[in-house]
């Protein structure tokens, strides 16, 4: 599953995090990789613990469990806070795979990689390259979306960030744990639910709807892990 979310931070929002984006200070991204991934990766990262990477996942994390297709798609049961990268200069990050498992910080909580989400904080004419490219199943999909918009795209995904030519891209990105580790069943449980929806909003027999919505949930039961 590849799903855009249009609009998840509001353009208050966005004004706020750039600022403290550009002026905060920056780390070789390569920090926070594993041993294979820093061998392509060539950007730079908010250290986690600086005061504006905090403060500003823990409003992508509101504005998150707050918006209904997120919510739908993801089914989620933990989200690693958000991390925030800078590519400028021809930074770039070459093709990897995410690590399946990443240790919240400062805890001994461990989240699974399930789904991957990049929230774009600059707008696409403000730079050139810095596409995330990611493979599925359909060849390549290139994605280069407005500021305050999010791409969310199965953890498993082989993808890579192209290198920034002209001017600078902000953005963050992260990981979901979700109630259902398999997206293609997390893609048949959101085709049903938007389903059921559209039946809800043009009147549909309410017994058809519930009788929907128990398989939903009875599927949702038969494949969740707690």
């Amino acid at each position: 599953m590849l799903l855009s979310i249009p609009d998840l931070l509001t353009s208050e929002q966005i004004r706020q995090c750039r600022t403290a984006l550009e002026q905060a200070a920056w780390a070789d991204g390569r920090g926070t990789a594993g041993h294979v991934a820093a061998q392509v990766k060539r950007n730079r990262q908010l250290p986690l613990d600086h005061p504006a990477a905090q403060h500003w996942g823990q409003a992508i994390v509101q504005a998150l469990t707050a918006n209904p297709t997120f919510m739908s798609a993801a089914l989620p049961a933990r989200i690693l806070p958000p991390r925030f990268n800078r590519y400028e200069g021809g930074e770039h990050y070459g093709f990897h795979i995410d690590n399946a498992i990443f240790q919240v910080p400062d805890t001994a909580t461990r989240v699974r990689t399930d789904i991957s989400t990049t929230v774009f904080f600059s707008d696409p004419d403000e730079y050139e390259g810095g596409e995330l490219v990611i493979q599925d199943t359909y060849g390549e999909q290139r994605i280069k979306l407005p500021a305050g918009h999010a791409v969310v795209y199965p953890g498993t995904s082989l993808h890579r960030v192209t290198p920034v030519t002209r001017g600078v891209r902000y953005g963050s990105f992260f990981w979901t744990q979700s109630l259902v580790r398999d997206d293609g069943r997390r893609s048949l449980l959101l085709d049903q639910d938007v389903a059921i929806q559209r039946l809800i909003q043009a009147g549909a027999d309410a017994e058809i709807v519930a009788q929907l919505t128990g398989v939903y949930h009875n599927l949702l039961r038969m494949w969740s892990e707690l």
